[in-house]
């Protein structure tokens, strides 16, 4: 029986000194430092696993504080959560924060209305009857009981020792996720199936039933938690998959895609949503997790379906990303809300409060109305302090913005702003319907490389069957370490029986301003994505776009190039569109000598056509890299550009189209690191000689190539990292300044507005203590894409540590010509701007 878990509990605790251990254990915070070190020490996977991570008290205050505002204010419930008809359920319950508080709230309101003898038996028979938690782990459930019998000893009414009494907190062990259909395998009465362990054991089968009846017959009327949260939940049971199924379609919006519906907490989202529109038809839901749902592409259905059934949706943004360093508005870094004393615990994504109402059974016809709220200052402590502190206001709605949603970007729960025309665009893909995925070779220690000759050393090594595995395994150790996607050897004794391609070692794009080379076998398993439908269609002179369709970090214009590209050269994930395709591209040979096609759509076709050109898919193309390059462009409409693909206007001229379309080739010829820059166009007799100069204090300039500034380290899973590197920033000096307007010139830019596009400071650069690249201007030095600056990327690939060699001359270079290349572009600012406005003034009406 349960009551044999808890004599455990009970032996340890009569071995401490009663009175003190009780004392520290009721202080702020304690459960923070008895249980979570206990899981993390006793089983840190599980503990990841399961995404149990404690909740800051001022989060859980919050939460309950609103939930009881909301039945009061909402659903005109004047005790809130003390009325008897209110039962509260935290599905996911932990050691019982969320319960203890709701309790104590309960206590709160019944006191404030004058209390009597009875008032303390009403907060016990709530602990025991509708304040109810669920937890599938057993160590946190005993001590959610231990701390509900903490509490109401407190109070004065203790839960009775005797258990023929059978007085126990409302809180099970069980899976909440299961169990709630009467006629799921579970219910009592059905045959048991497997489903958690704890139900294998038959002094479980009590408790299993017990919590299968509140399931079945409890008026829930609030779901309120921090359920968990884990991309890789691991297969669920048929129950628990269903859950999920309820958001994987849109009427409205586009249609889901991706794998965030199988984080763990939507499975929570749906079951409240259940509970409340579907079974009490009125209630509330209130939330902590993971805010990828507020606007993630994973989530269009269930966002239109809250829509749809709650009447409102209010939203505490709490930020705080850790996997894409979401930066506070005074510049530093946001930490999660979870961070305590300077710490921070596993979890590393951004969070947000959710609070769902609906306030009946028939609810309006319209949109449920989204209000959201940012909490956005650096330090946890600060915005766990700030959303207590709002509490207080009487007027809480003025504290958040309306949100008005719109179903063409997928109902996105943050405010998103775009030009009123916009939407009225094509979208890039409609223009040019064909695009691909990157390579990802999952080995780019030994199949790629900053020089040509080392990639081929070690791919022959690799081929050549005298060279021993101990022996390639020094040479090339991703080729010989198999996992469950690559058997090392099998794959090379395959391979050496065919013999090595000739044409495999391709130019690569493998970050921003970043080519190396890769050796790509577009079906062998040596490349863990090695996308052979993209390779017919890579030639020289078949120029790609690489764009995203959701950027995590804002928006970033496209990168353009002729290489073969990676799956990560933007974003997490670059979309390639190119100008040609070569036959079909059904099979990695079947077209490579057929007729080249014009990437474009039908109607993009007769768009062409209307203005008597040649099916020709450059134009739009260079066009397409004009607008999506232009400032203004992105200003007016980086809401919608965070949610989807890029929308570009057409112009309705000839004239016009062929203007963007020259302007996009010279930002093309700047962004492709393959042409040569003085090739390009008008700017030829471009002076900037000033910008980015190699410069050597003392000593040798040959023999002071290594870059020892810190400007890369190793992190976890041995990817590299930008570190602090060195740099100074300074004025111009008056020879920098002449030869910048002397730039600025050339390309028609007045000497004002040149600094105010390239800042008003510059940067030295330093490899080491005594040689530096002098006069990096400011808005070079910090220009980025796919949010990482690209010059400091750059060189954090190439710290001595880790590249294991000095740079060559022509490697040093390369950096003076990537910052003239970043100054030009920036130059060419108004000119892209200017560009998008004349055709953003007459643009041609699309049709699908």
């Amino acid at each position: 029986h349960i009551a044999e878990v808890l004599d455990w509990a009970e032996e340890v605790l009569n071995r401490v000194d009663r009175a003190e251990f009780f004392r520290r254990f009721a202080e702020e915070h304690a459960v923070q430092y008895f249980y979570e070190p206990f899981l993390e020490a006793f089983d840190p996977q599980l503990r990841k696993e399961l995404g149990v991570w404690y909740t800051p008290d001022e989060v859980v205050k919050y939460m309950v504080a609103r939930v009881d505002w909301a039945l009061r204010e909402e659903l005109g419930i004047a005790d809130g959560l003390a009325d008897p008809s209110v039962y509260v359920l935290d599905p996911c319950c932990g050691t019982g924060a969320y319960l203890v508080e709701v309790l104590r709230k309960i206590d709160e309101t019944l006191t404030a209305k004058g209390a009597d003898a009875l008032t303390r038996h009403d907060v016990k028979r709530a602990a025991m009857e509708r304040v109810i938690g669920f937890e599938i782990m057993p160590a946190p459930f005993v001590i959610a009981h231990l701390q509900l019998g903490l509490l109401l000893q407190e109070l004065g009414v203790p839960l009775s020792s005797d258990m023929a009494e059978h007085e126990r907190a409302a809180v099970y062990l069980t899976n909440a996720l299961t169990g709630w259909d009467t006629e799921a395998p579970n219910a009592p009465g059905k045959p048991h199936r497997k489903a958690h362990p704890a139900q294998l054991l038959f002094e479980f089968e009590e408790e299993r039933d017990a919590a299968a009846k509140v399931k079945r017959e409890a008026p829930v009327l609030v779901v309120l938690g921090n359920p968990p949260y884990n991309i890789f939940a691991g297969v669920a049971i048929d129950e628990e998959r269903e859950l999920s199924d309820a958001y994987r379609t849109a009427t409205r919006a586009p249609r889901p895609q991706g794998r965030g519906l199988n984080d763990m907490y939507v499975r929570f989202y749906r079951l409240a949503e259940r509970q409340i529109a579907e079974r009490t038809r009125r209630g509330i839901a209130c939330f902590i997790s993971n805010y990828s749902w507020l606007d993630g592409l994973s989530f269009t259905g269930m966002r239109e379906r809250f829509l749809g059934v709650f009447d409102q949706v209010w939203i505490d943004n709490l930020h705080g990303d850790r996997i894409i360093s979401e930066y506070a508005p005074d510049g530093s870094t946001s930490e999660t809300v979870f961070a305590v004393g300077g710490k921070s615990p596993g979890i590393k994504v951004g969070t947000a409060i959710s609070l769902l109402v609906r306030r009946g059974a028939s609810t309006d016809t319209g949109d449920a109305e989204v209000l959201y709220r940012d909490h956005d200052e650096a330090r946890a402590a600060d915005r766990r302090r700030s959303l207590v502190a709002s509490l207080s206001n009487q007027t809480i709605r003025e504290d958040y913005e309306v949100i008005n949603s719109d179903p063409a970007i997928g109902f996105p729960f943050k405010p998103r702003l775009f030009s009123a025309e916009y939407m009225d665009w094509p979208r890039l893909p409609e223009i040019m319907p064909r695009n691909f995925s990157g390579i990802i070779t999952s080995r780019d220690a030994d199949l790629v490389d900053m020089d040509r000759t080392h990639l081929e050393s070690r791919i022959d090594a690799f081929f050549d069957q005298k060279v021993s595995e101990a022996e390639l395994a020094g040479i090339a150790p991703s080729l010989t370490r198999p996992d469950r996607w690559f058997d090392a050897l099998a794959v090379r004794r395959q391979l050496q029986t065919r013999g090595r391609m000739t044409d495999a070692v391709k130019r690569y794009a493998y970050r921003p301003f970043d080519n190396r080379w890769v050796y790509w076998e577009p079906e062998a398993p040596l490349v863990i994505r090695p996308r052979p439908e993209y390779r017919p269609h890579v030639w020289a002179g078949n120029y790609w776009l690489a764009a995203a369709q959701k950027y995590r970090k804002g928006f970033s214009p496209p990168l353009v190039g002729e290489t073969a590209m990676a799956f990560h050269l933007i974003e997490s994930g670059a979309n390639l569109f190119p100008i040609w395709l070569r036959g079909d591209g059904s099979s990695l040979f079947d077209g490579e000598q057929g007729a080249q096609q014009p990437n474009l759509s039908p109607p993009a076709l007769a768009y062409l056509q209307n203005l008597g050109l040649l099916a020709d898919a450059t134009p739009l193309f260079f066009h397409c890299v004009s607008v999506l390059h232009a400032s203004t462009y992105a200003a007016e409409n980086l809401g919608a550009l965070r949610q989807d693909w890029p929308r570009v206007p057409l112009p309705r001229t000839v004239e016009v189209l062929e203007s963007s379309s020259s302007l996009g080739k010279r930002a093309a010829g700047l962004l492709d690191v393959e042409v040569v820059l003085e090739t390009i166009g008008e700017l030829r007799d471009v002076h900037h000689k000033a910008l980015g100069v190699l410069t050597v204090s003392n000593g040798d300039a040959m023999k002071a190539l290594g870059i020892t500034a810190r400007w890369g380290a190793v992190g976890r899973g041995g990817i590299t990292m930008p570190s602090t590197g060195k740099l100074i920033e300074r004025e111009y000096t008056d020879d920098e300044r002449v030869a910048i307007v002397e730039t600025a010139e050339s390309l028609d830019v007045s000497a004002e507005t040149a600094f105010s596009l390239l800042g008003e400071t510059c940067y030295d650069v330093y490899l080491n203590d005594v040689a530096y690249w002098r006069c990096v201007p400011a808005s070079v030095w910090r220009y980025t894409i796919g949010g990482y600056q690209v010059i400091k990327k750059w060189l954090s690939y190439r710290e001595r540590a880790l590249l294991g060699r000095d740079l060559k001359p022509e490697e040093a270079r390369y950096v003076t010509e990537m910052v003239r290349r970043i100054a030009v572009l920036a130059l060419m600012g108004p000119e892209l701007d200017a560009n998008y406005e004349r055709v953003k003034a007459d643009v041609w009406e699309w049709e699908t």
